[in-house]
């Protein structure tokens, strides 16, 4: 198990931001879960109109060939398949009356579905 993912140039596999780790570990706490342990799980999944979705969930602790980025107190869980995936990847939450929630910043991406929940690389 690795604490933190990075690519070639040392950046980690996956950025948070300030406010998506306050997000995160709000709704962690509110779930009674120890956020010295726990985290959010980014994982890619086949679905979707352009191929692949994102995928999160919290679980109460990483499984065992798991990266683990720790961000802004924030423990992030990729599995290793999920990795080729959302390399470079930054996890941001964005607030307002349509469309809160975590959005993920994905460079490795070449093109999104319209409503922009799935997408190809």
């Amino acid at each position: 198990m690795s604490t933190e993912t990075a690519d070639s140039s040392g950046d980690p596999a996956v950025t948070v931001t300030q406010e998506a780790a306050s997000e995160a570990l709000e709704l962690i706490e509110s779930e009674g879960l120890d956020t010295d342990v726990a985290g959010l799980r980014l994982f890619v999944q086949q679905g979707g109109c352009a191929g692949l979705s994102y995928g999160m969930r919290f679980d109460h602790e990483p499984e065992t060939d798991d990266a683990i980025v720790e961000q802004h107190g924030l423990r992030v869980f990729v599995d290793p398949a999920s990795q080729n995936y959302v390399g470079g990847s930054t996890l941001r939450y964005e607030g307002g009356l349509q469309g809160a929630g975590f959005h993920v910043e994905n460079p490795n991406v070449v093109s999104e579905c319209g409503c922009g929940e799935s997408f190809r690389t």
